[in-house]
């Protein structure tokens, strides 16, 4: 009977401990219209990593803009990529070079509260082939806003799930 108590309360403490780490919100929903200086075509995300900003285009002069984090130091990219598919509640499987720079990654991980890819995932693509970079919210709100990613850029679930919605596979993403 010892043995089962044990059993029970370390489940019970393991439990209400994991519950704490268990996101309550989607996150600050960050998006401001702004006036774009840009000349894109509506639909256009255009990412500048060095102010951990995501503007979605609405017209020529006008954009949503949002708070994301981006790829660390040795991690940020640059270039003209396309939206080639889009996952409500992704799971997330850590590409082969991750799993080779962090041993003990899982093969995946199920969509959920301690998913890193958390509410959405835009995954982005060069041609046909997947970069395996995304747009992509997170459970870990502390990583927006920061150079904190492998290349990813993390928006807040609220974010993530309003740009999922305005945005059409095949749209052009400007990564500066």
């Amino acid at each position: 009977m010892f043995v089962t108590v044990a059993f029970g309360l370390t489940f019970w403490l393991q439990g209400a401990a994991a519950s704490e780490r268990v996101p309550r919100n989607l996150g600050p929903a960050t998006g401001v219209t702004v006036t774009s200086e840009q000349n894109y075509p509506a639909g256009t995300i255009v990412i500048v990593s060095e102010s951990r900003t995501l503007d979605l285009v609405l017209s020529g002069s006008q954009a949503i803009r949002y708070r994301i984090g981006v790829g660390r130091d040795g991690f940020r990219w640059s270039g003209v990529v396309k939206i080639g598919r889009k996952t409500e509640w992704p799971d997330w499987r850590p590409p082969a070079e991750m799993k080779a720079r962090v041993p003990g990654l899982p093969e995946l991980v199920p969509a959920g509260p301690f998913n890193p890819m958390g509410a959405r995932g835009i995954y982005l693509y060069r041609g046909k082939a997947d970069t395996l970079y995304r747009i992509h919210g997170t459970n870990d709100q502390s990583t927006v806003g920061d150079f904190a990613s492998s290349g990813c850029f993390r928006m807040s679930n609220a974010d993530v799930i309003d740009l999922y919605d305005r945005v059409r596979i095949g749209a052009t993403v400007v990564v500066k």
